[in-house]
């Protein structure tokens, strides 16, 4: 016999609550890369206070530019020691996507899992959009509203492009 399952959305900040509240409970190790500097300690703490059995084993907050030899060599030491189970990586998009593939099979970690603004989220740095604009597809509006100066060049040149290449892989002039 087969069950249906409707999918909907799987929003990142929403996915990292609740795979750290199976983590606690499972006793999975978890490490936070990205945010500005302070963050990610401020998201452990916070959520160490929330989820008493939750194991972080180490953060990590990358500078605004790419890393040196040097200090990827420190990620690679770092991750080879800790190894945790799952890096949630909370960078700006294209940036973590490029990041995690990049980096997947040179660090020892078992899931990679980008979260974007989640760290921010949830140690309230950053306000959410409201659950009416998250289910009409508009919180990227809200997130343009609250910080139009890092986010409109990203909107203005991503979504376009996207929209530009879906419609010629939908047309079959191209596959990517």
């Amino acid at each position: 016999m087969f069950m249906t399952v409707e999918h909907g959305r799987v929003y990142g900040p929403d996915l990292m609550i609740e795979m750290i509240k199976r983590s606690a409970k499972k006793g999975y190790t978890n490490f936070f890369f990205g945010g500005k500097s302070g963050v990610s300690e401020i998201l452990r703490d916070k959520l160490i206070g929330r989820f008493a059995e939750l194991c972080i084993v180490g953060v990590f907050s990358p500078p605004f530019r790419s890393l040196n030899q040097r200090e990827e060599n420190e990620v690679y030491e770092l991750f080879e020691r800790l190894s945790p189970d799952i890096t949630w990586v909370g960078l700006s998009t294209p940036k973590q996507e490029r990041w995690m593939a990049t980096n997947i099979h040179k660090l020892n970690t078992r899931v990679m899992i980008g979260v974007g603004a989640a760290f921010d989220f949830h140690t309230g740095l950053l306000k959410q959009a409201p659950k009416w604009m998250q289910k009409c597809g508009l919180e990227w509006a809200f997130r343009l509203y609250v910080e139009p100066r890092r986010l409109w060049k990203r909107y203005l040149k991503n979504n376009p492009l996207f929209i530009w290449k879906f419609a010629l892989e939908i047309l079959g002039i191209k596959k990517y």
